[in-house]
């Protein structure tokens, strides 16, 4: 959640980064009256209360001096009731800053570029050159008929549109792409945790999703209990409401899980191919850090997912995203996108943010140093998302006959 102590006494400078995201003027003016009718309903509270101090205090001079107190004591009852109504309207004024803030995106780094969508982001630096072929490159969804690899109908049939079945040597790769990500990771420093696939409303307002993105969520029929998007969702919330040690940090985390995402606004796009599922499996990093070491381990996580991308020889490139393609609860993202040559373009892979302290204020994730709590600041990012990874060694390793040669460093685990 944003800092609303730090909106409320840097309100144009907040605007400002806000309107970098998007966030239109309408929403700020109102931000900005919520903040006004808190203050003048609190401002108004304190003066009814300072005002029933004063006249308890002169229930004590009246009964030394023999005065009648009937007077008095109807005027502190009728200021109680005023009380009373006083604090329900700053109690309403209150809560409803804080619903607003709880659907306002994070404030974006200065660093961050200004644009309106993917097509402002600004391309940092390429990863191995792609492949010529010496034949026309097929897409993943030929190669898939070719193969037998990925069975779409029976997909759609088990459960609808934008599901599919893995079959044979494919359901292999999916199994060892897994295990090579999380080996890689473990290997990195970053420890293996197997999350629950369900997570409570609770922890899902903590990572952001809720309440603003509950349309793209699957919901249990009865429960307040949701399908994760995405593993960042447990394995940042496995310290929600938890006061940690600085000695503790960093925290570094992996998992697998397969995320589940109705993919709400997506209508028209991908419809063809596994490029965009309601369930796809990824392999999550997290970080939990404290605030001077976060754009260190930033870099290292980036780094890290790019690293796994050239062990298997798959050519992309490294993104910074501009104000308007960036994710609710991030302050900074790059995304990592693989060439795919059956595309001939690059597509997203990992997404790595920097949340700093927006989740961590959500979740109160907090750690002490010396005396004092503070925020700590919370990393996540892909390394990798599975499937897309699954269609990038279709498409860069596949031969003219439409055979797909298996990349070298995962030939151990199939």
């Amino acid at each position: 959640m944003i800092d609303l102590k730090y909106i409320q006494k840097n309100f144009d400078e907040a605007s400002q980064r806000l309107s970098k995201k998007g966030v239109d003027e309408e929403t700020l003016s109102k931000l900005e009256q919520l903040f006004s009718k808190l203050k003048e309903a609190n401002a108004t509270l304190e003066e009814a209360k300072a005002e029933q101090n004063k006249m308890s205090k002169l229930f004590g001079q009246y009964k030394r001096e023999g005065n009648d107190i009937s007077e008095l004591k109807a005027k502190v009852d009728a200021n109680k009731e005023q009380i009373a109504k006083l604090q329900a309207i700053a109690n309403d004024a209150h809560n409803a800053l804080q619903n607003m803030a709880l659907a306002m995106p994070n404030l974006p780094d200065d660093s961050v570029p200004v644009g309106a969508d993917e097509e402002d982001n600004v391309e940092l630096r390429k990863v191995l050159t792609p492949k010529t072929f010496d034949f026309e490159p097929k897409e993943h969804w030929a190669l898939a008929e070719i193969n037998g690899w990925i069975d779409f109908e029976r997909g759609v049939k088990l459960a609808k549109s934008r599901f599919s079945v893995l079959r044979g040597e494919a359901a292999r790769l999916e199994r060892a792409l897994i295990n090579f990500f999380l080996d890689v990771n473990r290997e990195k420093g970053f420890e293996e945790v197997y999350v629950p696939f369900i997570n409570n409303a609770s922890m899902l307002q903590g990572t952001g999703q809720l309440p603003k993105f509950g349309d793209d969520l699957f919901k249990i029929e009865g429960e307040e209990l949701y399908l994760i998007p995405t593993a960042e969702v447990p394995l940042t919330n496995l310290y929600n409401d938890e006061i940690l040690s600085d000695k503790e940090l960093p925290i570094l985390l992996t998992g697998y899980t397969p995320c589940f995402r109705k993919e709400a606004g997506s209508a028209g796009r991908d419809t063809r191919g596994m490029i965009r599922q309601h369930q796809f499996d990824k392999v999550e990093m997290v970080a939990i850090a404290h605030p001077d070491k976060s754009d260190e381990i930033f870099e290292m996580m980036v780094d890290n997912a790019s690293d796994i991308l050239t062990q298997l020889g798959l050519p992309h490139r490294v993104v910074q995203l501009c104000g308007g393609d960036l994710g609710f609860s991030a302050a900074t993202t790059i995304d990592l996108e693989v060439w795919l040559p059956g595309q001939n373009r690059y597509r997203e892979i990992s997404s790595i943010s920097n949340t700093r302290d927006f989740q961590a204020r959500r979740a109160k994730i907090r750690y002490k140093e010396g005396k004092k709590n503070q925020l700590v600041h919370t990393l996540n990012g892909s390394a990798l998302a599975v499937g897309r990874t699954l269609i990038a060694i279709m498409e860069n390793y596949q031969n003219e006959d439409g055979s797909i040669t298996i990349p070298e460093v995962l030939k151990r685990y199939m």
